[in-house]
């Protein structure tokens, strides 16, 4: 069977390399010809474990990648994972899926088979039934259900862990109509994922349960982060203690219970805000999700105030920030709490210096010359008046007394509580930590 991937981003790759493996024959299609020509020399232009080693391995045997959409005209299985980026008013926007339908649209007209269309891209409820379907049936001249299928699928895949959770998902959601096309998916994706739980619903359902899991889990970000401040209130409390005890109620489960600076990243921080939107659009007060916002922000003007109380004025002062991605082991810098707060020191007039593994290049080019890029860590802390452990990133973890002397005022605060158990001679503040 062919399946055709459009949209070659965290999503679509990891799609289209793990299905490769399965011995499908995969046509990647994206209409970026530059990123073509990079995955083509088996480069990826992000970072994302293992994802590099299965591009390598398939693109000798099953997969294709290419900018031409005409290849998808022979293809049973069409997903669409292309961008759906956030506007200024927190909605999403639809053009590029919206052309992405039209082009597929145009090839239906000359396709013979039935194929089904899978929308994998993040969208509102209401998007596949009100602007993708009319937009594949006026310009096929063709009816969902009879000549092609069209299905809702959302992804729940995890930056560093795109290739292991695209393996190993932990549920498969479709979203259609109880056709012959929705009994075709559920029975591709039993065989391909046995033991995983298939979640058959309608379209709009589908599209909600993505906006609720990532609501959801910004919720349980910002509680832990709200305790962590009331942690800091009290003397001796210890914020991953409360963490690690509240985790073990079945209840409530472990994960996502790191306080830290905020939620960051390409999902969470967009999506709070497309659901809030729409939310208001449908005349529904979202004051929960307001509430995980606002602290959320709050995180990063309580580090601001640090630094304003033990430096000030911090107006010229050398800042040191350790860490730009939005985690470990990954590239992305967008919305990255790093990058928020390195905006907010310079409106404070703050000299600036950065360091991280890999993501200095993705965010030079937001800052450009604004801010300092340090090579090393030592380089970063040199003539410091303040380093702010901003992602764990190991090679932080294992900083002493001994490198912080490089700094001009050893005032370190460590957002992940990274260095809490060494006895650094050095003033330490720690979120989640009561002094």
């Amino acid at each position: 069977m062919k399946i055709a991937v459009i949209g070659l981003g965290f999503v679509g790759l990891s799609l289209a390399t793990v299905l490769a493996t399965k011995s499908f024959s995969v046509i990647g299609i994206d209409s970026d010809k530059n990123k073509i020509s990079t995955l083509r020399n088996c480069k990826i232009p992000f970072y994302e474990p293992r994802l590099d080693i299965l591009l390598k391995k398939t693109l000798k045997r099953k997969l294709i990648v290419s900018s031409d959409i005409s290849l998808i005209k022979d293809c049973k299985l069409i997903f669409i994972s292309v961008g759906t980026p956030p506007q200024n008013d927190g909605s999403i926007d639809l053009r590029m899926i919206q052309s992405v339908t039209a082009q597929i649209a145009q090839i239906l007209t000359q396709m013979k088979n039935e194929p089904i269309i899978l929308v994998k891209s993040t969208v509102i409820p209401g998007t596949t039934e009100k602007k993708i379907l009319p937009i594949l049936e006026k310009k096929s001249r063709k009816k969902v259900g009879k000549n092609f299928g069209l299905i809702t699928n959302p992804e729940f895949l995890r930056e560093t862990k795109a290739v292991e959770d695209t393996l190993q998902p932990h549920v498969v959601v479709l979203g259609g109509n109880n056709d012959k096309f929705l009994k075709f998916v559920k029975k591709f994706y039993s065989r391909l994922h046995p033991n995983v739980p298939i979640i058959s619903t309608n379209h709009q359902t589908a599209e909600i349960i993505k906006y609720a899991n990532n609501s959801f889990l910004a919720t349980k970000i910002s509680f832990i982060n709200q305790i962590a401040r009331i942690c800091e209130a009290i003397r001796g409390a210890n914020v991953d203690d409360v963490a690690k005890a509240i985790g073990l109620d079945p209840r409530i489960g472990p994960l996502f219970l790191n306080a830290g600076p905020g939620y960051g990243g390409s999902c969470l921080p967009k999506d709070i805000k497309a659901v809030i939107n729409f939310a208001s659009q449908a005349g529904v007060n979202s004051s929960l999700l307001n509430a995980v916002e606002l602290i959320n922000e709050d995180q990063l003007f309580n580090i601001i105030s640090i630094i304003k109380k033990k430096l000030s004025p911090i107006v010229g002062k050398k800042i040191t920030v350790l860490g730009l991605a939005f985690k470990p082991d990954t590239d992305d810098v967008r919305d990255s709490v790093s990058l928020k707060l390195i905006k907010l020191l310079l409106k404070n007039k703050v000299s600036v210096v950065v360091h991280d593994p890999i993501a200095i290049e993705n965010t030079r080019a937001i800052f450009d010359s604004k801010i300092y890029y340090a090579k090393s860590v030592k380089d970063a802390l040199r003539g410091s008046n303040c380093a702010i452990i901003m992602t764990a990133w190991k090679e932080y973890s294992v900083l002493s007394s001994k490198d912080f002397k490089l700094m001009k005022k050893q005032l370190i605060i460590d957002c992940r509580r990274i260095l809490a158990e060494k006895k650094l001679d050095v003033e330490y503040y720690a979120v989640g930590i009561g002094l």
